[in-house]
């Protein structure tokens, strides 16, 4: 056989083996989509909570949204590969409303839940985690915080100084409340004060719900002063079931959901993405941050009247 036949040869075989590598791979997908890998679905709480996403840009903070949390809760309880839910919770707190929002979302679940603490999961971090079966947290990690705060700006002395006046014309005797313009009145304290109290009152509630008889009921009453608490301290006082790192607060999710593994149960994660997209947001969000930095100007002049938050 001529050296040109055999080459001919070689390649005719060649291309017929890349022909059923591509067939393998095809009925591969196939399967793959027809008969979906059970896993465990993670949803990341990352960043201040709030009931919008937002990058925050340059003079803003960045903020994890209530109804994209939602929606993941909804899609992975809708999945059928998707037998547990991993909440990966790294956030300060942040809006009542939207803390309360993924909270009942999470509550609402039929999938078993686990919430694993990375950095930081305090007051409405803590808020969304108490929907869960379990809570595994980093040692070191920050949580507890469980109270309410409201803060006011009392801009008057500057606004003197420098000849701004303002004049307000209101339909009630209440209606500026909150305003830079002028401190608060003592009835007003009383008002807002009353209203820290009833929504630290359901916070109250919701983590009792939710611990049950986890709690050792005296330490609990201890840190209701809205204390920060290390992982350690909070498995003491009942809020953390266990310390541990993601890979075993995946573990427990795979046991909940009745996942067959060896070493740890696949993981799927729930955050729909395009990935062009991620890479663009990505270098956006990066060249926002480092400009922040270089400014400090970061959360300056943020007048947003009367504002109550899990913080």
């Amino acid at each position: 056989m001529k050296g040109s036949e055999v080459f001919i040869v070689l390649a005719l075989v060649l291309v017929v083996a890349m022909m059923l590598a591509a067939v393998v791979l095809v009925a591969y997908a196939i399967y793959a989509l027809a008969t979906p890998q059970e896993c465990v679905g993670v949803i990341e709480v990352d960043g201040e909570i709030s009931t919008k996403t937002q990058s925050g840009g340059l003079l803003g903070t960045p903020t994890i949204g209530s109804e994209d949390i939602v929606k993941q809760i909804e899609d992975a309880e809708s999945r059928s590969d998707v037998k547990a839910v991993l909440f990966e919770v790294n956030s300060p707190g942040g809006s009542v409303v939207a803390s309360k929002e993924i909270y009942e979302a999470v509550r609402s679940m039929k999938k078993p839940r686990v919430a694993y603490f990375r950095e930081v999961a305090a007051s409405g971090g803590y808020y969304i985690s108490a929907g869960t079966d379990f809570i595994v947290s980093e040692p070191d990690a920050l949580t507890g915080s469980i109270g309410v705060v409201a803060t006011f700006e009392d801009m008057s002395g500057l606004f003197n100084k420098l000849g701004i006046n303002y004049t307000i014309m209101k339909s009630g005797e209440l209606k500026d409340m909150g305003s830079p313009s002028r401190p608060l009145t003592e009835k007003e304290k009383a008002i807002m004060q009353s209203i820290i109290n009833d929504i630290f009152g359901e916070f109250k509630r919701v983590v009792e719900e939710g611990r049950g008889s986890k709690l050792n009921r005296a330490k609990f009453e201890e840190v209701l002063d809205a204390r920060v608490l290390t992982g350690r301290q909070a498995v003491d006082v009942g809020l953390v079931d266990e310390l541990g790192n993601k890979e075993e607060a995946v573990k427990v999710a795979g046991r909940l959901g009745d996942i067959k593994f060896t070493k740890k149960p696949p993981v799927c994660s729930m955050r729909n993405s395009n990935p062009v997209g991620d890479i663009f947001s990505s270098i956006g969000q990066g060249i926002t941050y480092a400009l922040r930095e270089l400014v400090s100007i970061n959360g300056v002049n943020d007048f947003r009247g009367v504002a109550v938050s899990y913080t």
